[in-house]
């Protein structure tokens, strides 16, 4: 079950406690973009949004959270290891 979710993503140049929270809503992104899975699906999947009901909202927060994700991998895991 993915925790309580934001339409948006913080956009902090740390790692928020809304981060922390979504680590696994990040992978699970990651994985699904990397599978070249179907955004819509993965927005039902993941967030459990109806991208047929709702498409510039699931749009939107799928595409937030994926940005969100990649920002974790290529630069906040720094932050997590002590590494910034």
């Amino acid at each position: 079950m993915t925790p309580a979710f934001l339409d948006t993503p913080p956009q902090a140049p740390r790692i928020s406690q809304y981060d922390k929270r979504h680590f696994t809503t990040y992978i699970r992104l990651l994985d699904a973009s990397a599978q070249g899975a179907d955004w819509q699906e993965a927005a039902c999947i993941i967030f459990g949004l109806d991208a047929q009901a709702e498409p510039e909202r699931a749009k939107s927060v799928h595409d937030s959270h994926l940005a969100r994700a990649q920002w974790m991998t290529n630069s906040g895991y720094r932050l997590v290891l002590g590494l910034s």
